[in-house]
């Protein structure tokens, strides 16, 4: 578990339930006044259930909640941030317990987000004030909330965030970690993101985010995820949003075969809104996945990055693998019915055959090497993004 994400778990749902990252200005301003946000955000319809449903029917396998945004209000009853929690007012309701109850009991793994700083503390305000030379904010409300979080509901992951103003000094981050990974009651499971300082991002950490929406573009050494929003302007909910905005499916799903092709996890935003529910158009992303996943899912869960990762064959292909078995990922519908492939490298005992379609495909080899696949042209419909799975190759 240390330094690198469980095998075969790379698709998980992120849930934001703060302001969203857009409006820092105004906040600061004063413009807004945070207190008048609470009895607003009620989630009184708010059903864990349907939405651990939701999640167990999209094909993940973690979800992350916002435990924390960065003005402050937590999902919890926490009680280092009094009277500004989803327990003291809002919704009256520990929106973290809930959930992580419903989303268990269905066997997905349940993590939590929680951003360091806050924009309104007045103690981090008056830490920042110094230069960062005193950590009142840490000592007095950081900290004692985080032990708080990870000894209340033992998250199997913790997604840190808010951490670029300061270094990892300031943050006290070492000490956390270090009890985190050798004595808290989830020390032999927990997986950690590295945004834990200003120093830290794409450097330390079980598994590296780098920056929002991030893709190296190249195979990495270690553990990466791509966080990314079906909103394309905003990671919280916006009654404003068109259609146009919004990752459609194709996209999606091609955004996720990138991101595992490249040994990476993919965590996609969807944004609630304050009466609780996930709007529809967010749930039809979400099962248009998860059905893609039932066909096609034997190629992402457990599949290793090849060593070849795409080529430029007669149409865009992407490779995933699991041993002598390798996958070849079609983003555009065949014009014609063959395709050729030069990476793979085949053998008498080769077989091809199309995820979701019942019979072997006929193939030959390339004399210059790769091989020639009879396509079944009829069931291209659509332009979601088809597997090749192909059997005893190199």
């Amino acid at each position: 578990m240390r330094g690198e994400e469980r095998r075969g778990e790379v698709l998980g749902w992120v849930l934001g339930l703060g302001v969203g990252r857009g409006s820092t200005e105004r906040v600061h301003s004063g413009l807004w006044r945070r207190a008048e946000f609470a009895p607003d955000f009620r989630a009184q319809f708010f059903d864990p259930e349907q939405w651990a449903e939701l999640f167990q029917a999209s094909g993940a396998k973690y979800v992350v909640l916002t435990s924390k945004h960065h003005e402050g209000f937590t999902t919890w009853g926490s009680p280092h941030s009094w009277n500004w929690n989803s327990v003291d007012t809002g919704p009256h309701r520990d929106l973290v317990g809930d959930l992580g109850t419903a989303v268990r009991k269905r066997s997905l793994h349940y993590g939590l987000y929680n951003s360091l700083y806050e924009w309104f503390h007045p103690l981090y305000l008056s830490d920042k004030k110094s230069g960062f030379k005193k950590q009142e904010f840490v000592f007095n409300k950081l900290l004692p909330e985080l032990y708080d979080l990870v000894t209340r509901y033992k998250p199997d992951v913790i997604w840190s965030d808010g951490d670029w103003e300061a270094p990892d000094t300031y943050w006290n981050s070492t000490e956390f970690l270090a009890w985190l990974y050798n004595d808290s009651p989830v020390k032999d499971t927990v997986v950690t993101n590295d945004r834990w300082g200003s120093d830290c991002s794409c450097r330390h950490g079980g598994y590296y985010n780098c920056e929002d929406k991030y893709n190296p573009g190249k195979l990495l050494k270690h553990k990466w995820e791509k966080c990314t929003s079906v909103d394309t302007f905003s990671w919280g909910y916006r009654k404003n949003m068109k259609l146009k905005e919004l990752l459609d499916l194709p996209i999606i799903i091609q955004d996720l075969v990138h991101t595992v092709a490249l040994g990476g996890n993919y965590l996609l935003n969807v944004g609630p809104t304050a009466e609780g529910t996930i709007p529809p158009v967010f749930e039809e992303r979400l099962r248009g996945v998860g059905s893609w996943l039932k066909v096609n899912g034997e190629a992402v869960y457990s599949s290793q990055p090849w060593r070849v990762q795409t080529e430029n064959s007669t149409l865009p292909i992407w490779y995933t693998s699991k041993g002598s078995t390798v996958y070849a990922f079609l983003f555009v519908r065949p014009w014609k019915p063959v395709l050729e492939l030069s990476a793979p490298i085949t053998s008498p005992s080769t077989n091809v055959m199309l995820l979701g379609y019942p019979n072997r495909l006929k193939w030959s080899p390339i004399q210059s090497g790769g091989l020639m696949i009879s396509l079944p042209l009829e069931i291209f419909v659509g332009d979601l993004v088809w597997t090749l799975r192909l059997d005893n190759v190199k």
